[in-house]
């Protein structure tokens, strides 16, 4: 009966580490950058929509998607910034290409 008891306190705590605290880590990051947009942030919402933050409320972000056309869309909606991350290392650039090895054909 004990073993038993252990067995699903490990099964439940296996859960809660694997499941539930990664996923609060998330959404407490998720917080803390939707509250820190600002103008002139470029981001993608959660549609996949690309736009540069133009004007920000409490609960909606206006975003210019195109030149002159505006939207308003909910600031929980935010996904992620669109402008790449500076590279972490000298490893992470792309390998130059040597000079055999382009892809596209000279006349022939």
């Amino acid at each position: 009966m004990v073993v038993v008891v252990v067995y699903f306190a490990v099964i439940v705590l296996a859960f809660f580490a694997l499941f539930v605290l990664p996923q609060r880590r998330r959404l407490t990051a998720h917080r803390a950058f939707v509250a820190a947009l600002a103008v002139g942030d470029e981001v993608v919402t959660t549609g996949g929509i690309f736009g540069m933050i133009t004007g920000l409320d409490e609960y909606r972000v206006q975003l210019e998607v195109a030149p002159g056309v505006t939207i308003e869309v909910a600031r929980a909606a935010i996904a992620q910034s669109a402008t790449p991350a500076p590279p972490v290392g000298a490893d992470s650039a792309p390998p130059a290409l040597e000079a055999g090895d382009d892809d596209e054909q000279s006349d022939a």
